[in-house]
């Protein structure tokens, strides 16, 4: 637990300490997960419920240079892709919470990896940051074998694209050439800049406590962006977003796909935040690109004279 007076706990905010004692502290909020603003009340009654769902899995820990992670591989009956598709979870979220969409995948053919970001769920530690959430999804993925396809949850975006980049300080790069952005932030300032106001930080304040994010990130705030992360990972994929999400605005969709070609935009109204996780719909439409990844796959690796004469197909680029 982060120290503070308890007069700042209770009023939840920081603009009462001067500039550099408070951009210290929200620092140290802003790197533990468990007691985020964003993390429901309910927590720890949700994780229970839905830890139910890995019990088909395979659990593996995983020793990473930011500690041991905890994994999870669902198989397929059939596999139908060479590789494994990575889920990636939220920030203050789980695996666990990942496990309808999961299974979806897994149940159209696809070998299916979960894993406990640093500090979150059954992984060890009780603080972390992009970085060391991005070192972890390049060592599960080495470790794990093969990566088909990326798919990912708000800030758990982010986090894939830092380590798909694979800018220092990361020590190397998650190769993977697709990937789905669910309820993804653009800019790392979009979740700065909430975290900010929830807690009331000054202007010196939150600057303080933005280059303390700076360090350890060895850049500017301003290169952690999608739209600038996504063209140097060579990635490309499909963003899906709800227009009613109050965590991460719609426009932060808007801007990715407007800012990055090739990337498509599929909407689902009504399903928030969290519960855009479990509708049906989000799943056949992930499931349904993923499959033809795997076609394009496919066709790229088959001889000329095969492509030629191939009947033509209808792909998602």
């Amino acid at each position: 637990m982060v120290w503070l007076p308890s007069e700042i706990w209770s009023e939840r905010r920081l603009d009462g300490l001067a500039p550099a004692a408070a951009g210290d502290a929200a620092f140290r909020i802003f790197c533990t997960p468990s007691i985020s603003e964003r993390r429901a009340s309910n927590h720890r009654q949700l994780t229970e419920r839905a830890r139910y769902h890995l019990r088909n899995a395979r659990w593996q820990r995983v020793e990473t240079p930011v500690g041991e992670i905890q994994a999870y591989i669902f198989e397929p009956e059939r596999q139908i892709a060479r590789g494994l598709v990575l889920i990636v979870h939220g920030w203050t979220g789980e695996s666990s919470f990942m496990t309808a969409i999961a299974e979806a995948i897994r149940r159209n053919g696809f070998r299916v990896g979960l894993f406990d970001l640093p500090a979150h769920g059954l992984s060890s530690g009780r603080s972390t940051n992009l970085i060391d959430c991005a070192r972890a999804t390049v060592s599960v993925a080495e470790q794990l074998g093969s990566i088909h396809a990326l798919v990912t949850h708000s800030f758990g975006g982010l986090i894939s694209l830092v380590a798909a980049e694979g800018h220092s300080p990361m020590p190397g790069r998650l190769a993977a050439e697709h990937i789905v952005l669910i309820a993804s932030p653009n800019r790392l300032t979009d979740v700065t800049d909430h975290f900010s106001r929830h807690w009331k930080l000054s202007d010196p304040g939150r600057k303080a406590f933005e280059h303390r994010l700076e360090r350890v990130g060895g850049r500017t705030l301003d290169c952690f962006t999608a739209v600038r992360l996504l063209p140097a990972s060579g990635m490309r994929g499909l963003v899906v977003h709800a227009p009613d999400d109050i965590d991460v605005p719609f426009r932060c969709a808007e801007e990715i796909v407007a800012g990055v070609p090739g990337m498509k935009l599929h909407t689902f109204d009504g399903l928030g935040h969290r519960n855009i996780l479990f509708a049906p719909q989000v799943a056949r439409t992930v499931t349904s690109y993923l499959k033809s990844t795997v076609q394009q796959t496919e066709e790229h690796r088959a001889p000329q004279s095969f492509i030629e004469n191939a009947p033509s197909a209808s792909v998602h680029a």
